[in-house]
């Protein structure tokens, strides 16, 4: 059943702009270093029926070599297919009668990933446009109605109900499902470890920030961390030893997942490295520590029925092979037990699979193994991206998650010192200024985000849109 409540709305406007990022650090994942990168902001204004209208907004980092790994392409060509997903997106959503939230991305997506594909895109980059634009429009009904975004799906005030799009889901109870969602006021922020990353000493950068991974931990007191993979099994497995050392060290109890980024070429070389985690005398220690592996294989490779049969230390989680909305129902018959949220392949994607991981464990799972969500970081920047990212995972009652932003960009980078004010004062507790400039707050590991449960989409302060370059400038920007 789907809320009967549930305000239609209409997209009347789409406003996009960019903004540079430069990183502090380099981020080594995959097979890309990032160093620089465009932010993309959107402004909606949507008319929410008798409520009135509202402006919306939303932003999210273009990362190249993520979205779209694929040979032949440069960097700038991923950006500029985010480009065109999202100037697909905001023609469509201008068209066509006021619908409720969901129903209004439910009538646009087969059509928009059809879009996408005919021009050579992938998924991912696809589905980007909608993952953006929803948020906004999310906000802005929010926003008339003078409810935070938990209060929104937990009354299903988006509309959410029985799809074609997720003929797994018929007949389940979104209402009463909905209702029970308890979003928390803190969350366990998840620390990554780029493949670059200084593993000893206590250095820092010339603001003070931590830069080696023991500095990190003595800063922030985190538990949990995310420890990049390259692809080769041995290099990776001694990288691997040598960052258990560290963290057995300065943060005994600790708990980490594995992230391959699709770099394990084939199930053959998966194994191989599944022998020799099995083998690592610091994991045996405590093979409890390890919680997942994720997206070790190709997304293209994913599918292989081989996986079914592979003895992993730990449950495997889709993270780039989750392009579609049937992705992870998919997956689960090759053997894959998880699949992240993340804000940037999109909002009621992340719904939809939470949803599912509840439905599949009450009728038992697979062979007794349960299903379960992760909340995994797309380099979230300081502001409108990693407010939104953080409620989502605190709405879908993710204990954990993987922040890195705040590690590899000093606080919001190159945005004006006004906009770096408000968004402080807005969110204290989500930010601190000690050290003279707005910056992501993590004490004893955690984030606090009790202020993000207030009117709109985790959005009580504007972005600088005067601020921001067009957005075909975004390809130039990498």
């Amino acid at each position: 059943m789907t809320s009967s409540s549930a305000p239609p709305v209409r997209v009347l406007a789409v406003e996009f702009g960019v903004r540079p990022m430069t990183l502090r650090l380099p981020f080594k994942f995959g097979a890309v270093t990032l160093t620089r990168c465009p932010q993309v902001f959107v402004r909606a204004t949507v008319d929410c029926g008798t409520h009135g209208a509202a402006e919306g907004w939303a932003a999210e980092l273009m990362v190249p070599r993520w979205f779209d790994k694929r040979e032949g392409f440069t960097q700038a060509d991923n950006v500029h297919h985010l480009q065109q997903a999202l100037e697909a997106a905001a023609d469509a959503y201008r068209t066509g009668a006021p619908l409720p939230a969901f129903a209004l991305f439910a009538r646009h997506y087969e059509a928009l990933m059809a879009h996408g594909a005919s021009r050579g895109m992938t998924a991912l980059s696809t589905a980007f446009g909608q993952a953006v634009l929803d948020r906004a429009v999310l906000d802005a009904l929010c926003r008339t109605m003078q409810i935070p975004v938990y209060a929104a799906f937990q009354r299903n005030l988006v509309g959410i109900g029985d799809t074609s799009l997720a003929d797994d889901l018929r007949g389940w109870d979104w209402n009463g499902w909905l209702a029970q969602l308890a979003p928390a006021s803190h969350l366990n922020a998840r620390h990554t470890v780029g493949m670059l990353d200084a593993l000893e000493g206590d250095s820092a950068d010339a603001a003070g920030l931590p830069t080696s991974l023991p500095a990190v931990v003595r800063r922030y007191g985190h538990r949990f961390f995310k420890i990049k993979l390259g692809g080769h099994p041995e290099a990776d497995l001694a990288r691997l030893d040598a960052v258990l050392e560290t963290l057995d060290a300065v943060a005994p109890g600790h708990h980490f997942t594995l992230d391959g980024n699709e770099q394990y070429t084939d199930t053959h070389a998966l194994r191989a490295l599944c022998d020799g985690l099995r083998s690592l005398p610091r994991l045996a220690a405590r093979p409890e520590a390890l919680l997942y592996l994720e997206q070790p294989l190709p997304r293209d490779a994913s599918m292989d029925s081989s996986l079914v049969g592979l003895d992993a230390p730990a449950p495997l989680l889709l993270d780039e092979a989750d392009g579609t909305l049937d992705a992870f129902a998919l997956g689960r018959r090759h053997g894959w037990r998880g699949v992240s949220s993340k804000a940037c392949k999109g909002l009621y994607k992340a719904v939809i699979n939470r949803a599912r991981c509840d439905r599949w464990n009450l009728s038992g799972g697979a062979h007794g193994s349960r299903f379960f969500m992760s909340a995994e970081d797309l380099t979230c920047q300081a502001g409108l991206a990693v407010q939104q990212d953080l409620a989502l995972a605190s709405l879908l009652g993710l204990s954990h998650c993987e922040r890195n932003g705040h590690h590899y960009v000093d606080g919001f980078g190159d945005a004006p010192s006004n906009e770096q004010s408000d968004f402080a004062s807005a969110h204290s507790d989500l930010y601190e200024t000690a050290a003279g400039r707005p910056r992501l707050s993590i004490r004893d590991g955690r984030v606090a985000i009790a202020s993000l449960a207030r009117p709109g989409f985790a959005h009580c302060a504007d972005p600088d849109f005067d601020s921001l370059q067009p957005l075909s400038q975004a390809p130039a920007l990498v």
